[in-house]
């Protein structure tokens, strides 16, 4: 039989079974031991040669076909009705489901799971996550505002992934009052959540009463933590509740007494626990020396403050370059680029990605140009003399696209690139177009 790969309650792995739910797919889901263990079986030999990343959902056929990557399962679970019946409507259907990858799940994530305890908290992250929520919301409601469904007259492969995408948000951050001014995209939502098709696989989604916040305890609660004598990790805290049960009574009625002065963390789900799971990763930067130059100072200068009179002298006055590096940045496949806010995405989505370097990098990147013919580069800095997407896995996505350049910070070239690209304003003799539009990360 058919077999999808995957963790509980991983709503990339919906994605699949729903359309299997209505293409009448026949699909085995292997979550929980002894058919899949997540962090074990996906790192063995045999599970690495059919899918080499080791991600899930994974899926493999009766027939030894595999694929990766959850849309591509979808798709291939998927019949005409969900796909499109017509090349227009097929269009469509990818037009959606590269919607909900690209413009939903960043924000989503950035948003969501600093409240489910498995990332960091970040405020500025957060915030400008709820404003491109707010963007994504509104060109949804406008969408629906005289359809039922996003493509054709019933459910399409288009509705199950930008639905499942938004799955987290509902349940956990999209409040009553939140949600209020798009009432249409709540009424798709809830239509196609409550589909037969999507119970099979959701059970009952009720939406969130209350918006759900940072808990810096449940965060710390959920990192692995060091046994200092046998240098074992401590176990997860559903195994410590389970061996809590076979103590004596008496201890475990003091043990409630002790709780009772704080309020009770809330246990996470497999899902959240499988993503806890993962060993906490190593900081890139922790083998370099302190620096004198404070990266947050001159944030909030730039964030706050005129940027030529104040925030680039404070650059320069503070600038540590054995500590700290620039580096100039330039897209290199310009041909490629065709609507500007298609550009201004590719640039926000790598931010994104690299949301773990922002405590040790800043960037200004600009697109210059109009439509069909723009280019993108910026200027980076990080601490460190390296190139800084190097040194983790995680923030190599994108880099490979642009080429890089180290600069000299005593150089005339380099403190007026600086100074142009950190105020968006200036001659840019390098680049030949005018300016369009600035993206900061910060």
């Amino acid at each position: 039989m058919n077999t999808l790969y995957t963790y509980p309650e991983n709503w990339r792995a919906f994605k699949a079974q729903i359309a299997a739910q209505y293409s009448g797919a026949r699909l085995k889901v292997a979550s929980s031991a002894p058919a899949f263990t997540f962090g074990q079986t996906n790192r063995t030999p045999a599970f690495l040669n059919n899918f080499p990343l080791g991600k899930v959902p994974a899926f493999q056929g009766d027939d030894g076909f595999c694929l990766f990557e959850s849309n591509a399962i979808a798709h291939y679970l998927s019949n005409e009705a969900l796909r499109g019946s017509s090349p227009q409507a097929q269009s469509q259907v990818i037009q959606w489901v590269s919607f909900a990858d690209s413009e939903i799940i960043p924000p989503a994530s950035a948003w969501v799971f600093p409240t489910l305890g498995i990332m960091q908290f970040n405020k500025q992250a957060t915030e400008q996550a709820k404003e491109e929520i707010k963007k994504v919301l509104s060109v949804l409601n406008q969408h629906l505002n005289t359809r039922t469904f996003l493509v054709g007259e019933r459910v399409s492969l288009a509705d199950i992934s930008v639905a499942c995408s938004m799955l987290w948000l509902y349940k956990q951050v999209l409040e009553p009052s939140f949600r209020q001014p798009y009432p249409n995209v709540t009424r798709w939502f809830q239509t196609c959540v409550n589909q037969p098709q999507f119970k099979a696989v959701l059970g009952e989604v009720k939406l969130c009463e209350k918006m759900a916040q940072f808990d810096p305890k449940k965060f710390a609660d959920m990192q692995p933590k060091k046994d200092t004598a046998t240098k074992k990790d401590t176990p997860p805290k559903k195994e410590k509740a389970a061996k809590e049960a076979s103590k004596p009574q008496e201890k475990k009625e003091k043990k409630k007494e002790e709780k009772k002065a704080a309020p009770a963390v809330e246990e996470m789900d497999e899902c959240e626990a499988a993503l806890a799971s993962e060993p906490k990763a190593k900081d890139p930067f922790a083998h370099l020396p302190k620096s004198p130059f404070v990266l947050d100072e001159f944030k909030r200068k730039y964030s706050n403050e005129d940027t030529l009179t104040v925030a680039v002298p404070h650059f320069w006055e503070h600038f540590d370059k054995e500590g700290y590096s620039i580096w100039y940045g330039e897209y290199k496949y310009p041909e490629e680029l065709t609507m500007t806010f298609m550009s201004c995405n590719l640039i926000m989505g790598m931010f994104q990605r690299l949301d773990k370097l922002r405590k040790n990098g800043f960037a200004s990147v600009i697109l210059f140009g109009g439509n069909n013919d723009s280019s993108i580069s910026g200027i980076w800095v990080f601490r460190g003399q390296d190139l800084a997407f190097t040194l983790s896995d995680d923030w190599q996505i994108d880099y490979e696209s642009y080429s890089w350049r180290k600069l000299d910070p005593d150089t005339e070239e380099t403190k007026t690139m600086v100074k142009e690209y950190f105020a968006w304003e200036g001659e840019f003799k390098h680049v030949g177009k005018p300016f369009n539009t600035g993206k900061c990360f910060k």
